[in-house]
């Protein structure tokens, strides 16, 4: 209880309690401090029916709205007093000047009148509390006690002599010199003598049944704040406060509900009674609900250790397995390399015999050359011509090349147990023997097709588990052969893929999995994305070509896309016409719309033109995530870049950081230029086929789509298919 008897503004014992219109207290001498001036006949800008997020005399100081920076934000500096409870405090008020008080719970401000503090009335209730409260508290330590030791001595700590009750420490006399100096911003902390604690029977409360309780002091009856010789004997229903007989004979309350002060303390002491009963059931629960949580502490604590326990386990028989299954590839492996080199030591041991008689035998046949003995040549040469052939006959095609090659022809493919080991995880719920994981889906490919860049696939289970399938996981690689990715986790049997690349092949797999697991995948599918040209942009670049005979057409010989605004991600105030290439906005906020084309490659080049722009907006262009915020400024979130420009100047924004600020702004009839160099991974913005500043973004990476953001005043038509400028500086 003793919190409900503090002030918040010094933190000690309410001393001298008034009652604030908000029901709250304050100290009367604190409230003099908290008080707040404004000058003769101006009205109090801390007036409001309702509190705000800090206190309301911070809107004297104004801050300034715009600045020169880039960013246009300004700064603003706060009072620097505080009082020793951190609330801040301003000079004594001036008698010239009105003065208001600003309540420090709930910020609620009030203007005083010509009674000043003296108008709000004196919390007798409180004061009486407070009182009953310190008796009770000096009567049981004064009982059975013992004195209280310095909390800040290191060795032997001593016998307190001061207790600050803001800081609620016990000091001796040296410690509270060395660390609790009366100067400074200690100055007004409160210092008083320690109290006592008991050391048997226990502490004191505001009215136990055990001991015998303080004599209660005979207060006075409370008397009106108008007429102080006046009780109070009324009670104003309307306004909400206690009146005497002659505030009702002046006529201040003459139609308002005037009901017997008697009867209505009774049925408001009911009230509160009943009030206590529900709070006190809350409370009841609130303390078995904290029992569970403690409880809970303890089996989380055991249920982890075990859990992790049987996980290690897990894993150590998984990498046992790998280990066993790794000893047997590298038997394998040892038993091909053992037969190769067998079989090359066996041809070089063959191949060197031949090779060794082959060249006895010709050296035999220089010496028989050699000889000038024609008979007896020719009794030997025939022999000799047939041995010699023969010996040729030898080395025939493939005697001369090896059996064995180097390489060894065996592929160890571990893509499949890679992406298994990377997707295990824990399944929700427990395993129960019986039911089995779903089959493999079967991918309807009658279904599947592909549109520019996206791609559309469908699929079904021939065989319904026992238990029920929650769900799907569709995975593709990148384009280029590389790891499977997911691009879906649900339970839908349909999926469309945004944001592929262009003039690609992507394989496509789904798998299904319920409480006992992921099932396996199903057959592959190969999907073909289009080129980044349709048949309208064909049109369109065949009659702007100058017609030539003598020249072949080279329109289509550089990929450029076409595309138009999205209204199935726009926000709900876009409004968009001419076939989704002109949009305008039904909100003075700005609305986000995307198109309908996402890039990840390449350089793209297209403009938008502004049809119509009043009152000096400054709509953004751009390229962002498909899940951009679309409520909000582009760029104002991490998931878009973008340039927003009014009829003067220019800024780069994304994560709402302004960059670079530029002169030079947009009219009715210009156009805005973004040209995406995925390659170089940068984008430019052009205004009136002009470089606008210098690069504005770089290390752009991943999937973008062309973005706007705009407001009611402003419409703008897009213009895509477009040549990349040749003036872009480096």
């Amino acid at each position: 209880m003793e919190e409900e008897l503090k002030c918040p503004v010094c933190g000690s014992l309410f001393k001298d309690p008034i009652l604030l219109p908000c029901s709250h207290n304050v100290c009367l001498a604190c409230a003099r401090n908290i008080t707040v001036q404004t000058p003769d006949g101006e009205t109090p800008v801390q007036n409001r029916a309702s509190g705000s997020s800090d206190y309301d005399y911070l809107d004297m100081d104004k801050m300034s709205l715009y600045s020169e920076t880039d960013s246009g934000y300004g700064s603003y500096t706060p009072c620097q007093l505080k009082s020793p409870n951190g609330v801040r405090v301003f000079p004594p008020a001036n008698p010239h000047r009105h003065c208001s008080l600003t309540c420090p719970l709930c910020h609620r401000s009030v203007s005083l009148d010509e009674r000043g503090l003296r108008g709000f009335p004196r919390n007798r209730l409180l004061e009486a509390i407070v009182a009953r409260y310190q008796q009770n508290r000096a009567a049981s330590s004064s009982s059975s006690s013992t004195a209280v030791k310095c909390q800040l001595c290191d060795r032997n700590p001593v016998d307190a002599a001061v207790m600050c009750e803001q800081c609620d420490v016990f000091y001796c006399n040296a410690c509270q010199q060395r660390c609790h100096p009366s100067r400074g911003p200690l100055a007004k902390h409160r210092l008083v003598p320690p109290r006592t604690q008991a050391t048997g029977g226990g502490a004191a409360s505001g009215g136990g049944s055990g001991g015998q309780q303080p004599p209660a002091t005979a207060r006075k009856p409370a008397t009106c704040v108008d007429h102080e010789a006046e009780n109070f004997n009324m009670y104003c229903y309307s306004c909400k406060t206690p009146v005497c007989m002659k505030c009702l004979e002046e006529g201040k309350h003459a139609k308002h509900d005037i009901k017997p002060l008697a009867v209505m303390w009774k049925q408001h002491k009911c009230q509160i009674s009943q009030a206590l009963n529900g709070v006190s059931d809350k409370a009841k629960d609130a303390k078995e609900f904290l029992v569970q949580l403690k409880n809970m502490l303890q089996q989380i604590q055991e249920n982890g250790v075990e859990f992790e326990a049987c996980l290690v386990a897990q894993c150590d028989s998984l990498i046992e397995a790998l280990t066993r299954q790794k000893a047997k590839l590298l038997t394998k492996v040892t038993k091909e390399k053992e037969y190769k080199l067998k079989v090359v030591r066996d041809q070089i041991t063959h191949c060197t015999m031949k090779l060794r008689q082959t060249t006895g035998m010709m050296e035999y046949c220089l010496e028989v050359l050699k000889e000038n003995d024609p008979s007896g040549f020719l009794q030997i040469s025939d022999a000799l011509i047939k041995r010699v052939t023969s010996s040729q006959d030898q080395w025939v095609k493939g005697a001369l090349e090896p059996k064995v090659g180097p390489e060894f022809d065996l592929t160890l493919n571990t893509d499949s147990l890679l992406q298994t080991i990377l997707q295990l995880d824990f399944c929700q719920g427990k395993v129960e023997s019986g039911p089995q994981v779903p089959a493999a889906p079967l991918l309807q490919l009658e279904k599947c097709c592909t549109r520019n860049n996206s791609a559309t696939l469908a699929w079904r289970v021939a065989a319904p588990p026992s238990n029920p399938i929650e769900g799907y996981i569709l995975e593709l690689d990148d384009g280029n052969g590389g790891q499977y990715r997911e691009v879906y986790v649900g339970k839908e049997t349909v999926c469309t893929v945004d944001g592929l690349h262009f003039n690609s092949s992507y394989n496509a797999r789904v798998k299904a999995y319920n409480t006992i697991g992921v099932g396996p995948y199903s057959k592959t599918v190969v999907l073909k994305t289009s080129d980044e040209y349709s048949a309208r942009e064909i049109l369109q670049r065949v009659k702007s070509v100058p017609t030539n005979p003598g020249l072949p057409f080279t329109g289509m010989q550089r990929e450029v896309a076409w595309f138009t605004f999205d209204p199935s991600t726009a926000h709900r105030d876009i409004v968009l016409s001419n076939e989704n290439q002109t949009v305008s906005c039904n909100s003075y906020d700005d609305r986000v719309v995307l198109g309908t084309a996402a890039f990840s490659k390449g350089t793209h080049y297209w403009e938008v033109r502004i049809d119509r722009y009043d009152n000096h907006p400054d709509p953004a262009f751009g390229v962002a995530r498909i899940n951009t915020m679309k409520d909000m400024m582009l760029g104002k979130d991490d998931k878009a870049w973008a340039m927003y420009v009014d009829n003067n100047r220019s800024w780069f924004m994304h994560n709402n950081s302004h960059t670079n600020r530029a002169e030079g702004g947009i009219t009715k009839g210009a156009t805005v230029g973004i040209l995406l160099d995925l390659t170089k991974h940068t984008l430019t913005f052009f205004i009136n086929k002009e470089q606008h500043g210098p690069t504005a973004f770089e290390s752009l990476d991943g999937v973008f789509v062309p973005a706007v953001s705009l407001n009611r005043n402003v419409q703008v038509t897009l213009l895509t298919g477009l040549e990349v400028p040749k003036n872009i500086k480096q």
